[in-house]
């Protein structure tokens, strides 16, 4: 750790610095004061500013990927709030797909489709439900210790229904526009996941590995010419047994070869002449012709598990082979063998030609019943990527058909989730039609601003002009369906696009529902809370009268049957009812009906099982002591609803019941979850004879009766058809990616809501990710945003690169090859790590070895000297707040002041925040290297300068705060903090932005002028440092050969006192920039002998602590010579040191030069 003099705490191993605990007090405040709460809230001039936050997975922790997203998001939003207009932050988590489908898999100890489907798609999507949100705390808490401000509580989820229905409804408005289809395509597939895998995904990082294959030649001998041999190369031998067709091109020459062989004897090999190489030896040229001689000639089939079949589909066009362009001879030998289920190029030959069509690896990756010899056996396994290879070459080599085989490493694509190799496979799905939209697509593309910009044309621009069709199905589980319905009688297909929709296609049975609570009971008035139905409590006189009016209200409503709660008073109420209406033998009691279960306050009054429930059941799902909760009220009241239903028809249904009936039927029409349940028994009054009377229509529901559109419920979902049939919903479900590319309608739930809002903040300001989400995120957005809005999504995106390991190896927590970030967070405080990253490399794009060296750098250049800088200042402070200075150093100051302003306020409305890092970073360095240091001595002295000096402070300190508020948020709002007066806003991030003022050429001249006095003294330093002479040692003259600083008299005063000469002379005749003279005389030498004496007295004070203004006495040890030196300036020692007294003494050891002993 730095040797500084913050506070250091033990934590686990790590060092909690003083600035860790400074910034965690910055915490606090902005808790306290409701900071983010009120710069959403507080006057925005300028109106809304729309960014879009990408939503993690939360089933990992974050890490520093993650940690720069954050980070500069926080800093755009909180400089766009500064200038002046409201940046809402909200929160989002990305709930389903395969990540959190593997973790449940593992925890509950299934794998693949079948067995999660033995299991109960029920049981695994609850379970991915439960654990969607395990690490939201940790998420929670490094997302506010690294200092950004969003709404965290009020997060939207992909997984919510309202975000469902949104995706829904966009779904739909494109099928619409008729670009929605379902068609075979040939598509990049996981068989553990057993599903098609995006080829976005498959760009993404860490998709492709290099592993080792065998490639093999394999011999396809011809009908028409025994013992000659077509020679096939391919690098997936497990695709062979597939086989249905080779491929050349007409225009390549062929040659055909004689082969002797010892154990074969004399063949013929008929390959690409320009790869007759792979041949090797023993051969020689029998004849040379073009590919179009070999086209529509037949081959025995080298596997025939699917030849031999007579009734499979074009078998007649099968084993021959055909002409295809795309054949060339750069690899290979120039003759193709086609599996047209396992290749898209195979495919598209196969659908011109007709050629059969055959899979002989299954959906789960193994081989099928077809391939007896292996059957059941995986072709591409995760654990051994060669097995199934090795067992056709094996095949082959025995049957002589192998000609050779030869290891290759190359780069292959897998599972982005399960790591498990993909390879590629036919099979139906449903797609968006991309190809019809790119064009509107790559013109909506010009009008985003990149940084950095040559992703616009390049990434960005070249994924969307390479883009296929949108395969938007997937075949799992834990996802948005598909809102498609299909009827099993005429095929036709029916799309849903809201809740409402489907209720109203729904094959209903039409009932309406009349529940009813019973009159006024005895129990009522005695104020007793009972749940037993023997409890003798009969209706009293009024409650007979508020059944009559009851009786009165329904007796229009035909009812059919009445259903009533076992419970005396129910009983009573639904007899009287019965008897006025002539229907009292249909009535049907049901314990389900019955009234809340009070537990251990049945028969007790009611208000003390009021006053338990307030402070006891402060949610829907808490039970009473002994008894149930409201929502195992609702599940009985919902078991009987829907039972009930659908054992009815068009009929009327009575239903007599208690106040807790009524209190949750609502919910259970509405399929409300148990937050908005608990807000309408808070709020719904029941008194004794109510009626709520409601058309039921069912709608898809977990087990507690809320409303959830996920597998397997709303399977359970029939539509009507119109021709008479049943339509059910298709299996699969929706492709993540289409969730992700509707955040930013779906978070607002639009368009059921906030469509006002919408129309007017659509599309975003800003939008900012890492480099891989350019052909995913940023591609998906793009593309649904075309479609349905005509209109780029985002105006301005910033794009990062990628954090690696000081190595250059991506971060692994089993390699543990990365400093854990809240230990940094801890070392050196959020700020120098937001900062680090922030200036880096990655905000181009490019990737950056993570260094905790350059972290520890930041904070020691930017933080603690500027902490430094403060502390100095508030030493000497006073009250010195409005004196105007002309001292150049006061006026270069403040010129360097607007000129970061100016700076950063440029690069921030460009969007290169690390262009908007650099400014801050050397006004740090200008104010405490230079303008504290050389006005050190004015700002100790009682003057009038001392006045201008601190007032130039001041007005700096405070505005520097403003300016690095985006950038630093802490301690801008720790130096804000201190400076911050009584009609300022509590917050440096609720403050204005600082006016930029264009830099006038005086200040420019200024500017200059003081850069070329530094670069000078610079020089002049480096002279001493050479000659081995001490800066406080004075010399006699330095002379200039740059005239720029003539007559320039306090800037060569500056300068005079930085390099401690005696007179500066500008000379241009010199060789050199500057000459120094080193020559020291006797009186040079005794002033120089003072500053060390005085020095050392300095640096025993400051080891002592004393304070500038503590008074103290000092005991010189000297020599003879330092003695006479010491004597001679007493009074200046006295002074410039604040000592009451001096002793100047002899040396106890002669061999040392002087000590200073306080007192």
């Amino acid at each position: 750790m730095a040797k500084d003099k913050d506070k250091t705490v033990s934590t686990l191993g790590s060092q909690k610095s003083q600035v860790a605990f400074d910034e965690e007090k910055i915490i606090s405040l902005w808790k306290e004061i409701k900071a983010f709460e009120r710069s959403v809230s507080k006057h925005a001039p300028k109106g809304n500013y729309v960014f879009y936050d990408g939503p993690p997975f939360a089933t990992g922790l974050p890490h520093y990927g993650h940690i720069l997203g954050s980070a500069v998001k926080d800093t755009v939003a909180r400089y766009q709030t500064m200038r002046g207009f409201r940046v809402e932050r909200k929160w989002g988590w990305d709930c389903h797909g395969l990540p959190i489908e593997n973790i449940v898999e593992k925890d509950l100890k299934v794998s693949g489709k079948k067995e999660i489907e033995a299991l109960g798609v029920d049981v695994f999507n609850e379970y991915a439900k439960s654990k969607v949100l395990d690490y939201v705390s940790h998420w929670k808490d490094t997302v506010e210790r690294i200092g950004r401000w969003i709404d965290f509580d009020g997060s939207y989820k992909t997984m919510d229904n309202s975000y469902i229905e949104s995706v829904w409804w966009a779904l739909n408005e494109i099928n619409k526009k008729g670009l929605v289809y379902e068609g075979t395509r040939v598509l990049p597939y996981c068989p553990r996941c057993e599903t098609p895998i995006a080829n976005s995904e498959i760009a993404m990082d860490n998709s492709y590995k290099d592993i080792t294959d065998i490639s093999v030649y394999v011999k396809l001998e011809l009908e028409d010419a025994p013992n000659t041999f077509l020679l096939a190369w391919t690098t997936t031998p497990w695709t062979l047994p597939g086989n249905t067709a080779a491929a050349v091109n007409e225009e390549i020459e062929y040659v055909e070869l004689r082969i002797k062989d010892k154990e074969l004897g004399e063949e013929s090999i008929i390959i690409a002449k320009e790869r007759v190489g792979v041949v090797k030896e023993g051969y020689e040229i029998v004849r040379g012709f073009k590919g179009k001689e070999l086209v529509g000639k037949k081959y025995r089939p080298i596997f025939d598990y699917f030849a031999r079949d007579e009734k499979l589909a074009n078998r007649e066009n099968g084993w021959k082979v055909y002409s295809a362009p795309y054949v060339t001879t750069e690899s290979g030998t120039g003759i193709v063998h086609l599996a047209p289920a396992y290749g898209a190029e195979d495919m598209e030959l196969a659908e011109k030609y007709d050629i059969p069509f055959v899979r002989h690896v299954g959906s789960d990756g193994k081989f099928t019943k077809e391939v007896t010899d292996f059957a059941g056996e995986r072709a591409k396994p995760k654990e051994d990527h060669q097995s199934g290879d090795v067992l056709v070459i094996k095949d082959l080599a025995h049957r002589g058909l192998l000609f050779a085989k030869e290891k290759i490493v190359h780069s292959y694509p897998h599972c982005h989730r399960c790591e498990t190799p993909l390879y590629y496979f036919a099979l139906p799905a449903w797609f968006i039609d991309i190809q019809s939209v790119k064009k509107k697509m790559l013109k909506l593309g010009e009008d985003i601003n990149w940084i950095p910009e040559h992703l616009k044309h390049g990434r960005f621009g070249k994924s969307m002009e390479a883009a296929p069709d949108w395969n938007i199905s997937r075949n799992r589980f834990w996802a948005s369906p598909l809102p498609i319905w299909k009827c099993e009688k005429c095929g036709k297909t029916r799309w849903v696009a809201s809740v409402e929709d489907l209720k109203s296609q729904f094959i209903n049975n039409g009932n309406t529902f009349i529940f009813v609570r019973h009159g006024e009971s005895e129990h009522n008035v005695l104020n007793i809370a009972t749940s037993d139905p023997k409890a003798p409590y009969r209706l009293t006189g009024k409650g007979k009268d508020e059944i009559l009016k009851v009786i009165r209200e329904i007796k229009d409503k035909d009812i059919d049957v009445i259903y009533s709660s076992p419970f005396l008073r129910t009983k009573e109420t639904s007899t009287l009812i019965a008897e006025k209406l002539l229907i009292s033998e249909n009535i049907i009691e049901d314990k389900r009906l019955g009234d809340f279960d009070f537990g251990d306050f049945d028969g007790k009054p009611f208000a003390e099982f009021l006053e338990y429930e307030a402070n006891n059941m402060d949610t829907y799902d808490t039970p009473i002591r002994g008894g149930e909760s409201y929502l195992d009220a609702k599940k009985r009241f919902g078991d009987f609803l829907y039972e009930i239903n659908k054992n009815h028809k068009d009929k009327t249904i009575l239903v007599v019941t208690h106040g807790i009936g009524l209190e949750v039927a609502p919910a259970l029409v509405e399929g409300a979850d148990m937050r908005r349940s608990k807000e309408i028994i808070d709020t719904i009054e029941v008194s004794t004879g109510s009626i709520y009377k409601f058309d039921f229509t069912p709608i898809p529901h977990n087990k507690n009766f809320e409303l959830d559109l996920h597998r397997p419920y709303i399977d359970e979902i029939t539509l009507s058809c119109e021709c008479g049939g049943v339509a059910k919903r298709i299996p699969e479900v929706l492709d993540c990616w289409f969730e992700s590319g509707s955040m930013p309608f779906a978070q607002k739930h639009y368009p059921f809501e906030n469509k006002e809002w919408f129309k007017e903040n659509f599309p975003a300001q800003f939008i900012a990710e890492y480099i891989a989400q350019t052909r995913t995120w940023f591609y998906y957005l793009h593309t649904v945003s075309s479609i349905l809005f005509g209109k780029a999504p985002f105006e301005n995106v910033v794009t990062t690169g990628t954090v690696l390991d000081e190595d250059g190896e991506k971060m692994s927590k089993s390699k543990g090859n990365f400093p854990d970030p809240a230990i940094l967070f801890d070392k050196y405080g959020v700020d120098a790590l937001r900062f680090y990253m922030l200036s880096s490399p990655l905000m181009k794009s490019e990737d950056l070895n993570f260094s905790e060296k350059g972290v520890d750098e930041v904070y020691k250049k930017n933080i603690l000297r500027m902490k430094n800088v403060i502390s100095f200042y508030e030493i000497y402070k006073g009250d010195h707040k409005e004196a105007k200075s002309e001292h150049v150093l006061d006026r270069w100051i403040i010129a360097r002041l607007n000129e970061t302003i100016k700076e950063v306020t440029d690069a921030m409305e460009a969007y290169k925040l690390d262009q908007a890092h650099g400014p801050i970073s050397r006004f740090v360095d200008d104010l405490s290297t230079w303008y504290l240091r050389r006005s050190r001595d004015r700002m100790k002295e009682d003057s009038e300068t001392q006045s201008e000096a601190l007032s130039t402070m001041h007005f700096v300190l405070k505005h520097f705060a403003l300016v690095s508020a985006p950038f630093s948020p802490f301690l801008s709002e720790e130096i804000y903090q201190k400076f911050k007066e009584d009609n300022d806003p509590e917050s440096v991030h609720l403050a204005e932005w600082p006016e930029t003022k264009k830099t006038t050429s005086t200040e420019e001249s200024l500017i200059v002028s003081m850069a070329l006095l530094r670069s000078v003294a610079s020089l002049a330093l480096e002279a001493r440092a050479k000659a081995g002479v001490k800066v406080r040692q004075p010399l006699r003259e330095l002379r200039i050969k740059n005239k720029e600083l003539d007559k320039k008299v306090e800037l060569l005063e500056i300068l005079r006192d930085e390099v401690n000469v005696k007179n500066i002379v500008i000379d241009e005749i010199i060789d050199t920039e500057i000459v120094l003279d080193i020559e020291i005389n006797e009186e040079l030498k005794m002033e120089g002998d003072l500053r060390e004496i005085m020095r050392a007295v300095q640096e025993a004070r400051k080891a002592k602590g004393l304070m500038p203004k503590d008074l103290a006495r000092a005991k010189i040890y000297a020599n003879e010579e330092l003695q006479r030196v010491a004597r001679g300036f007493v009074a200046e020692i006295k002074k410039s040191c604040n000592l009451s007294d001096v002793e100047i003494t002899d040396l106890e050891s002669p061999s040392d030069e002087f000590l200073v002993v306080l007192e």
